[in-house]
């Protein structure tokens, strides 16, 4: 004999709200699912035509003499206690990306657009490919750390370019090569000249200081103001690590949870790098699905600088 089972009654509006939720968590865990899929987007674009530094520009040629002069030991452990005391502004999300649109980043080869520009190319790529919600948001914020130019800098060397370790040895994979480092005070120090110079092999990356710039600064904005996931934290503080996630340099650094972090950072790259050349987006547009978007990821609207 069958046995009725009776349960509290629910309401519709309850039991709609409970499919809603698990049509949800399967479109993100199908999402996901998509995050190390190649991307599609770039597929026809001529990717020789990015990064080409040799081609460069006089001023991209000045700023990276510049940077590998200055980016030292010292300079890092100041700029690090800087951050640490003192708050340089309250906006939103979005007042920052307003703010921003008036930096042309002088080191990149590849595009003279605003930041807005590139930033909400970047999402859009992400976003039309079906990628997380929280990864669209990374494409989004990525490049915000260049706020720092506004915030006191010494320049755009301590803003922009690619990143790579100080404390050890310059590698040679670095942009322009070791050579470009002679004039840095730490190139002939015999502790961070050597291979591993203040560190130990396996420490992992979180634990190797890496050029201070708009990567590590808003790498640390995000960790302790939004929910964006350790995936997407990677990709913002590693995307200018090109000696690391392009060249392979810094093995010997890296622990268990940097190789999956890794895999994260190179699937975002290609929408940082190659949606550059894409048709430009109209701000205002976009605005009301991306100032949603930030909301999910941003309890508080009002971002500590």
């Amino acid at each position: 004999m069958a046995v009725a089972i009776q349960s509290a009654p629910i309401s519709l509006e309850a039991m709609s709200d409970n499919i809603d939720a698990v049509n949800i968590h399967k479109t993100d865990l199908k999402q996901d699912k998509g995050l190390y899929e190649e991307s599609e987007f770039d597929k026809a674009k001529d990717k020789q035509g990015f990064r080409q530094f040799e081609d460069a520009c006089d001023q991209v040629k000045n700023f990276y003499a510049q940077q590998h002069t200055l980016q030292t030991v010292a300079y890092n452990l100041k700029a690090r206690n800087d951050f640490k005391n003192k708050t340089r502004a309250h906006m939103t999300v979005w007042e920052a990306m307003e703010k921003l649109n008036t930096f042309i980043d002088e080191c990149d080869p590849d595009t003279s657009e605003s930041q807005m520009t590139h930033l909400l190319q970047s999402a859009e790529a992400i976003r039309n490919e079906g990628k997380p919600r929280w990864m669209q948001l990374v494409g989004l914020i990525h490049d915000l750390g260049k706020l720092l130019f506004f915030f006191g800098a010494k320049g755009q060397w301590d803003v922009v370019g690619d990143t790579f370790a100080v404390g050890c040895a310059f590698d040679d994979r670095i942009i322009f090569g070791n050579k470009s480092f002679k004039d840095n005070e730490d190139y002939n120090n015999e502790v961070y000249s050597s291979k591993y110079g203040i560190y130990s092999p396996g420490c992992g990356l979180e634990n190797v200081m890496i050029c201070w710039g708009h990567d590590e600064y808003l790498y640390h904005i995000v960790k302790d103001q939004s929910t964006i996931p350790e995936e997407g934290l990677a990709m913002i503080r590693y995307h200018s690590f090109y000696p690391w996630h392009r060249e392979g340099a810094y093995r010997e650094f890296m622990n268990e949870h940097d190789h999956k972090m890794l895999e994260a950072v190179k699937a975002f790259n290609p929408y940082d790098l190659y949606s550059k050349s894409d048709e430009l987006p109209d701000p205002e547009k976009l605005k009301p699905y991306y100032t949603e978007l930030i909301d999910e990821f941003f309890p508080t609207k009002v971002i500590r600088w």
